[in-house]
């Protein structure tokens, strides 16, 4: 391993697990608030690229209800973004995460380079993000594992293929990715999965993604699922990324129905009140049967 992968566990990455856990023991789905410091994220690029405007929204996102925020500073979008070196994922970072990590709230990077969720774990983050799922960096479960870290492993693919099974597809990759944890040594209660809606995937395949979200539930393992204002929303109801609230939202209920305990959105209030109504409404019916 190399040096940043010996690093021993710091508070926030090993407090991280603890953290997690309580979220993900209350009733109400937690929600994950997006914090993109980007020029070219497919909804918000270009808007939190200063560090006091960054600060400033991840503050707003914590008041309408985020429990964690998760901080990119390269964008993952499938189609159009150009990649950055490591190098400039942390220029962008440096200037922001202690600041987002000081409000006090757990912080999540998002970042498939082990350099990155390295840097990241040591200086305030506690929960890596991977849209690659461990198996795009072979560092990156080095890194986790070394810090005692909580892992998102995400499902991607290079392209879409509308021929294939994609929840076979997902469960194989679920597979592979959690194999690769368990020789790295990342207890297995430190992982959650994300099934990538819109990564690697045809509009119809994300829906059915969505729809089947409990052929998951055998890893048994909670599920994390980031619909929020994606493509596959415009495909039912033509629009704007920014337009997409009501098509996200909508998307979110069905996971949470069908399993999901994390939600990742980028409209954090509206996201976190229509998730207290539903379990509002579902616990009513429950406790008059």
């Amino acid at each position: 391993m190399s040096a940043a992968q010996q690093t021993p566990a710091p508070p926030t990455a090993t407090g991280g697990a603890a953290a997690l856990r309580a979220l993900l023991a209350r009733p109400v789905p937690a929600v994950m608030g997006i914090l993109n410091v980007t020029p070219d994220s497919f909804s918000d690029g270009g808007d939190f690229l200063s560090p006091e405007r960054a600060r400033e929204h991840a503050a707003r996102m914590i008041a309408d209800g985020a429990d964690i925020i998760d901080i990119g500073a390269e964008s993952t979008r499938p189609y159009g973004s150009t990649p950055v070196s490591a190098a400039q994922e942390l220029q962008r970072l440096r200037p922001v995460l202690a600041a987002v990590a000081a409000l006090g709230t757990p912080v999540s990077i998002d970042s498939m380079k082990a350099e990155v969720a390295a840097w990241a774990l040591d200086n305030g983050a506690s929960i890596a993000n991977d849209v690659w799922g461990l198996q795009r960096d072979p560092g990156m479960a080095d890194v986790v594992a070394a810090r005692g870290a909580p892992v998102i492993v995400m499902h991607n693919r290079d392209d879409a293929d509308p021929a294939i099974d994609i929840v076979a597809d997902i469960n194989a990759f679920f597979e592979r990715s959690l194999a690769i944890a368990a020789r790295a040594g990342i207890a297995e209660a430190n992982i959650l999965l994300d099934p990538g809606i819109g990564f690697g995937k045809t509009p119809q395949q994300s829906m059915i993604t969505l729809a089947r979200l409990d052929a998951f539930a055998h890893f048994g393992l909670p599920v994390l699922v980031g619909a929020s204002r994606k493509r596959f929303i415009s495909t039912v109801s033509p629009s704007e990324p920014k337009e997409r609230i009501g098509g996200s939202i909508a998307a979110h209920l069905i996971a949470v129905h069908n399993g999901a305990r994390i939600i990742r959105a980028h409209d954090v209030a509206e996201t976190a009140q229509a998730l207290q109504v539903a379990h509002a409404i579902t616990t009513s019916i429950e406790d008059n049967r």
